[in-house]
């Protein structure tokens, strides 16, 4: 079904647009790449799923971030970096998009910058708030389930399940 669809408004676009697109070189295969999925993100029948990707981050951890914590306390509080450049070795990215279908709605971004071993700030769209302005965290429910144990049974009674074939009707 999808792949009748993709070929039906591939063949749409070339002849409703001419035939002159076609062999237009680096410009036309740019203006079909371009059309189609906006084409299909319009289309009824096509499912489009919302996609994340990055690192998900929330106000929450970003207010754990103090200055002089180390760099693996900062990765336990916000998870490995999405992106750790080489030249810049005293930074870590966190980027992060949401979106539906192919184009992204949500973009966001936290990089942290170190000294040595130790944080020194945090940049991006989050930052950490003071103490007045931040909500309290209410601590996760814990439910305590009671152990379960089997009823007591005899020696007759396992022998019996064990060894005898239940009915099968």
């Amino acid at each position: 079904m999808q792949k009748l669809l993709i070929s039906i408004i591939v063949t749409a676009s070339v002849f409703s647009s001419g035939c002159s697109t076609v062999g237009d070189g680096l410009e036309s295969a740019a203006s079909v790449t371009e059309w189609i999925p906006q084409a299909l993100d319009k289309a009824p029948l096509v499912y489009r799923p919302t996609i994340l990707q990055g690192n998900v981050i929330n106000q929450e951890q970003v207010n754990q971030l103090k200055p002089g914590m180390s760099r693996s306390q900062v990765r336990f509080v916000l998870g490995s970096p999405t992106l750790q450049d080489v030249f810049h070795d005293d930074r870590w990215d966190y980027p992060y998009t949401e979106g539906v279908g192919s184009t992204p709605d949500e973009y966001k971004y936290l990089s942290v910058f170190f000294k040595g071993d130790q944080l020194v700030r945090v940049a991006g769209d989050l930052h950490p708030q003071p103490e007045s302005e931040r909500e309290p965290v209410e601590p996760p429910a814990v439910v305590t389930v009671p152990d379960w144990e089997p009823e007591p049974r005899t020696l007759w009674e396992y022998l019996t399940d064990t060894v005898t074939l239940k009915n099968f009707d």
